[in-house]
């Protein structure tokens, strides 16, 4: 039977030197793999101040993870796993904390050098290292020296956690088309360049509100590990003197600087809408300043532009142009398999005790953020019949529906003609 218990992480003792070895040669003749790095020279690593983090069960050792830090360039010299722990995130969750102490010390550069089949392979391509030809070597880049996190935290951006993508619930389609499309160009180049498949630079999803185009954006920056920066057209003109142009133009050249970097612009048509009538002059100056710099912006690698927008036929032709936007992405309404995924993540636990084809039923026009809400409503609402009736009474499919009821969903019949019309006439996959 496998073991339930939790570990826990800590820093690597004198008195945990003996264990650290066993594990170390559990996983050699496990994996019949010859070591790069000897054992001595890990375990004085380890004794030397260097990063080393240890997984605990109780006063068991089950994980181990030694890294040498020279400037801003590390190597990771042993992960090591007990075999009732691997492949259950233990080798992911000690490389993270390592990297967490290594991104103190300025350290910008990880590798790892392993035999092929050598314990810590996987949990490496997991944490987003990239496997060279010839040895099994992976190397990861911090894109962010210290000195680059006060531009990156001026530009209002961050690092998203890990995970983001495998939380998407539902939006099956949507999720295919953007992982194939964007996501996997970008995160395997060399296939890519092997199979003349050019990574995309810019794209755009357009939907009806509420259908996750922003949560989208940021699974993508969270599966390449890239920095996240939104840009919000109204606040462009309180950055710089100059107006709305001027301001566009220096946060792209600051955005420049960064080695890479996710865009993510939101209602996109407030800087790119179509310029026609007495409109002309008030909208001229930042759209074709926009459309001079999303060239620029693309001749830079890993770095992706990503555009929202609630209709396509709100913008400019000319930004809609091919060349400038490799790909114009739907993101519709949740089906009935989308809804009833959505509902399983916001109820949890509740999930198992509620008629979820009636809540299916009963939230056909609602987008992700719709039922997000209801069900959020409804876990309030038995809250406080509990905390005035004391019952016991779980959360049931009545307070859900009554949630419902009182939703007032975002999708319209208007929204969802207008959504279909986009598609026939502008979809671009």
């Amino acid at each position: 039977m496998s073991p339930v218990t939790v570990w826990r992480l800590r820093d690597f003792h004198d008195d945990d030197l003996d264990q650290a070895i066993q594990l170390w040669d559990q996983g050699r003749q496990a994996d019949l793999s010859q070591p790069v790095f000897p054992v001595s020279e890990v375990m004085a690593a380890a004794r030397g101040n260097q990063p080393a983090v240890v997984a605990a069960v109780g006063e068991e050792l089950v994980g181990i993870v030694i890294a040498r830090a020279e400037g801003d360039r590390a190597w990771i010299l042993l992960v090591a796993l007990s075999g009732a722990w691997r492949n259950r995130g233990l080798g992911s969750a000690l490389i993270a904390e390592v990297e967490r102490r290594l991104r103190a010390a300025d350290v910008r550069r990880i590798s790892a050098l392993l035999s092929p089949g050598a314990t810590g392979t996987a949990a490496l391509q997991h944490s987003g290292y990239r496997r060279l030809d010839g040895l099994e070597y992976y190397e990861k880049v911090e894109h962010l020296a210290s000195a680059d996190a006060g531009l990156l935290a001026e530009l209002g951006g961050r690092f998203l956690p890990r995970g983001l993508w495998e939380q998407l619930a539902g939006m099956r389609e949507a999720k295919d088309t953007i992982e194939k499309r964007i996501v996997l160009p970008l995160a395997e180049p060399e296939v890519a360049e092997r199979y003349s498949v050019r990574p995309p630079k810019a794209v755009i999803l357009f939907g009806p509100p509420g259908t996750g185009k922003t949560s989208f954006a940021k699974a993508v920056a969270s599966r390449l590990g890239w920095p996240f920066v939104e840009l919000f057209p109204s606040r462009l003109a309180a950055r710089v003197d100059g107006g709305l142009a001027a301001s566009l133009r220096d946060v792209f050249a600051d955005l420049a600087e960064l080695d890479s970097v996710l865009l993510f612009i939101d209602e996109v048509e407030e800087i790119a809408a179509a310029r026609s009538g007495s409109a002309v002059e008030a909208g001229h100056g930042v759209t074709n300043e926009l459309l001079k710099l999303i060239p620029a912006f693309r001749d830079h690698d890993d770095r992706l532009l990503v555009c929202a927008t609630n209709s396509l036929r709100t913008l400019d032709p000319a930004f809609l142009r091919p060349g400038r936007f490799d790909y114009l992405i739907p993101v519709g309404p949740p089906d009935a398999d989308a809804r009833l995924a959505i509902w399983r993540r916001y109820l949890g636990a509740a999930a198992e005790t509620v008629d979820l084809d009636r809540l299916v039923a009963a939230t056909d026009m609602f987008t992700p953020a719709d039922i997000e809400y209801a069900a959020r409503k409804g876990a309030q609402q038995a809250f406080e019949r509990e905390l005035t009736q004391r019952t016991g009474e779980p959360a049931g499919t009545g307070d859900f529906l009554a949630a419902i009821a009182e939703t007032r969903p975002t999708l319209t019949e208007h929204a969802l003609t207008s959504f279909r019309e986009d598609i026939g006439n502008h979809v671009r996959i």
